[in-house]
C-alpha cells in the first residue's frame, strides 16, 4: 500500500477523536485522524507525524494524519489500512496460496467479517485488527474497550462451529516488535474472547509491517501470547541464566535419548545425587535400548535396586521392546512416537522432546509447577489435572523454537536450586525476580497452592529372618501391587510374639536354634508406611524340611547365600535394615 503527498509536520493537540493540529511549515494546521483510538501514547506535544494531502478540494479537512514517530520506531495510524494490506497479501498467494474468490465486507450472522476469501474448497472468513499500542515492543489490542471486537469473536466462533475457517488477523503497524498479547487491562473481555475463540479452533495471527511515510506492508509472523504476557518475559533471561549457570550432570554430557530417558525416569521421586551412581551403574550394564530390551528382570530389578516405585523399571524394559519391535531399535524422535511409549507421560515425552530434538513441547514436573506458580502468582492448586495442563500450554505459548531445551531445563534448574520450596527460595540469585509477582508482591512462600495429601494408612510388619550361617529364606513377591515381583524377607502383618514366630516357623517345618529380637524400622511408600519390627530365627540345615511345608513352597520360597542376597535377588530397599 502505498501514499502521495506525505509531509511531515509536528503534532500540537487533539481536541475530539476525529480532529488534531500540527505544525506544518510554519503554520497551524487542521488535521483528520483516521484512527479513532486512545493514541494517547503516540499523539503527544511536538512528536514528528506524517500527513497526507488530499486531492479533493471539496473536503473540509485538507490533511488526514497518516503516521507518527515514536522514539525511533514509525507506526503507521491510519486504520483504514489494515484491512487493504491483508487484502493485497492474500491476493498475491500468501497465506492461501491460490484463491478462486476475496470479497471485503461480507456479512454473517449479525456481523459483517472484513474478508471472505474462497480457495478450492476452503471457504476462509478473516475478521482484520489494526494495532498501533507499543510499550517496549509488546503490542496489545484493543486500546480502549471494545464490545464490537468481542462480538466479532463470538461469531468467528459460531462459523467455525458451522465449517468454515476463521481466522482473526491483527496487523501490527510497525516492524521490529517482541510480541502481541490483548490488552487484559484496558478490556479483560476481549482478552478472554480471544483465548475463547483460539480454544475453539479459530486461528490467531499478527504479523508486523514495513512503514515509511510513504507506504505500509505486511512484514513478517509476530508471536502471540494469550496465556501468560509475564512467561514469555522470562524466555531470555532464563535462557541466558540457564547456559551460564547450569550443573554439571552425568546426563547432560551427552544429549542422547536413551540416556535423557534412563535418567528422567530415575529421577522422578528421587533426588539428583542419589540418581547419580545408580545411573552410572545402569548405563555401564545396559548402555542403548536393544541391552535394556534383552535384559532379565530380575536383573532389572537388582540394578533398580534402591530407586524404588519398581514399575519404573518394567515400563523402561516394556518400552525398550517397543522400541526395538516397532521403530527398528532407533529411538523415535517425534513428541507423539515418545508419549506412545510404556511409562512415558507428558512431562518425559517434553523433556526428551526438547532436550534432545528441540521440539518446543514442555517438560512440567513438581519444580516447574512451583516456578510459574510464583512467577505468576497462580493460586490454583497444582494437583490438579487442569493446571498442569494450562501450564503446560503457558509455557508451549512462548517456549523459544531455537532453544526449547535450554529453557525447560532453565525452569527445571530454577526450582531445583533457587526457586526452592518449603519457604525457602532465594530471590536474591533468582534471575527473573524483577519479573516474578510473587516476589513483587512479597508472597513467595503462598505459592505453589496445594491441597493436603491424605494421611498415609499405616500398617504393621514383622519381618522375619531365617538363617543359618551361609544361607537366607527370600520369596518373591505377587507379580501385582507393591513391590511387584521384588524379592522379600518373609513378614506378617502385624507385631509378632516369640511364641507366634517359633509358631510360624514349625508351619515352615522349622525347628529354630535361636531367636533374636531385630530393631524397628519404618519406610514410606507414597500411600502406606510400613512400621517394623523383626526377628533373626537361627535355624539348622534351613532346607532339610522345607519341602514339608507344601503352603510356603506354592509362594516361591528359596534359600539364597548372603553375596547373592546383596548381588542377585532385587530386594526392596524396605527391607534394607533386616539385611544380614
Amino acid at each position: 500500500m502505498k501514499y502521495k503527498r506525505i509531509h511531515r509536520a509536528f503534532f500540537i493537540e487533539r481536541p475530539n477523536r476525529f480532529i488534531a493540529y500540527v505544525m506544518y511549515n510554519g503554520r497551524k494546521e487542521k488535521v483528520h485522524v483516521k484512527n479513532t483510538g486512545r493514541c494517547a501514547e503516540l499523539l503527544v506535544p511536538d512528536a514528528p507525524v506524517y500527513i497526507q494531502e488530499s486531492d479533493n478540494p471539496a473536503r473540509k479537512t485538507r490533511w488526514d494524519l497518516i503516521a507518527v514517530e515514536k522514539g525511533k520506531r514509525l507506526i503507521n495510524m491510519d486504520s483504514q489500512i489494515p484491512n487493504k494490506v491483508v487484502q493485497e497479501w492474500v491476493e498475491q498467494g500468501e497465506l492461501f496460496g491460490d484463491i478462486s474468490m476475496l470479497r471485503p465486507e461480507t456479512t454473517y450472522g449479525n456481523s459483517r467479517f472484513d474478508l471472505y476469501v474462497e480457495a478450492g474448497e476452503r471457504k476462509i472468513f478473516i475478521e482484520v485488527k489494526g494495532v498501533t499500542l507499543e510499550e517496549d515492543g509488546v503490542c496489545r489490542f484493543p486500546d480502549a474497550p471494545s464490545d464490537r471486537a468481542v462480538k466479532h469473536l463470538e461469531e468467528l466462533i459460531r462459523a467455525k462451529e458451522e465449517g468454515y475457517e476463521t481466522y482473526v488477523f491483527f496487523v501490527i503497524q510497525m516492524r521490529n516488535v517482541r510480541y502481541f498479547t490483548p490488552n487484559t487491562d484496558t478490556h479483560p473481555a476481549f482478552a478472554q474472547a480471544l483465548k475463547k475463540a483460539a480454544a475453539a479452533g479459530v486461528k490467531i495471527l499478527a504479523y508486523d509491517c514495513m512503514v515509511t511515510p510513504e507506504s505500509i506492508e505486511i512484514h513478517k509472523p509476530v508471536d502471540v501470547v494469550l496465556e501468560s504476557p509475564r512467561m514469555k518475559e522470562t524466555v531470555k533471561p532464563l535462557v541466558e541464566w540457564y547456559r551460564t549457570n547450569k550443573r554439571d550432570l552425568p546426563w547432560r554430557e551427552k544429549m542422547d535419548a536413551y540416556r535423557v530417558w534412563i535418567s528422567e525416569i530415575m529421577l522422578q521421586q528421587t533426588r539428583v545425587e542419589a540418581v547419580k551412581p545408580y545411573y552410572e551403574r545402569f548405563l555401564r550394564e545396559l548402555p542403548d535400548v536393544k541391552a535394556l530390551a534383552e535384559v532379565p528382570e530380575d536383573r532389572l530389578l537388582k540394578l533398580w535396586e534402591g530407586l524404588g516405585y519398581y514399575n519404573r523399571a518394567r515400563n523402561l524394559k516394556y518400552a525398550a521392546c517397543q522400541i526395538m519391535d516397532e521403530y527398528n531399535g532407533k529411538f523415535p524422535e517425534t513428541y507423539e512416537e515418545i508419549l506412545s511409549l510404556k511409562g512415558i507421560g507428558s512431562y518425559t515425552a517434553g523433556a526428551i522432546s526438547s532436550f534432545v530434538y528441540n521440539i518446543p513441547k514442555a517438560a512440567v514436573d513438581g519444580n516447574v509447577l512451583r516456578v510459574v506458580s510464583r512467577i505468576t502468582a497462580d493460586g490454583e492448586d497444582i494437583s490438579g489435572a487442569g493446571t498442569r495442563k494450562r501450564i503446560e500450554k503457558e509455557i508451549e505459548e512462548v517456549i523459544p523454537e531455537d532453544a526449547a531445551g535450554d529453557f525447560n531445563q532453565s525452569l527445571i534448574e530454577l526450582g531445583a536450586v533457587v526457586c526452592l520450596p518449603n519457604g525457602a527460595p532465594r530471590c536474591g540469585k533468582c534471575p527473573v525476580r524483577n519479573i516474578c509477582l510473587a516476589h513483587e508482591q512479597g508472597r513467595e512462600n503462598e505459592f505453589p497452592v496445594k491441597k493436603k495429601a491424605k494421611k498415609r494408612r499405616i500398617e504393621k510388619r514383622t519381618v522375619l529372618l531365617f538363617r543359618d550361617e551361609e544361607k537366607a529364606a527370600i520369596r518373591k513377591r505377587p507379580a501385582r501391587g507393591l513391590l511387584a515381583g521384588m524379592y522379600e524377607f518373609p513378614n506378617r502383618e502385624g507385631y509378632m510374639s516369640y511364641d507366634d514366630v517359633v509358631a510360624y516357623g514349625k508351619s515352615l517345618g522349622l525347628t529354630p536354634v535361636r531367636i533374636r529380637k531385630l530393631g524397628k524400622a519404618k519406610h514410606i511408600f507414597s500411600h502406606v508406611e510400613w512400621h517394623m519390627t523383626g526377628y533373626e530365627i537361627l535355624v539348622d540345615e534351613l532346607e532339610k524340611d522345607m519341602e514339608a511345608a507344601e503352603n510356603e513352597r506354592e509362594n516361591g520360597v528359596i534359600f539364597a547365600g548372603i553375596r547373592q542376597l546383596r548381588d542377585e535377588y532385587p530386594i526392596p530397599s524396605a527391607f534394607e535394615a533386616y539385611m544380614p
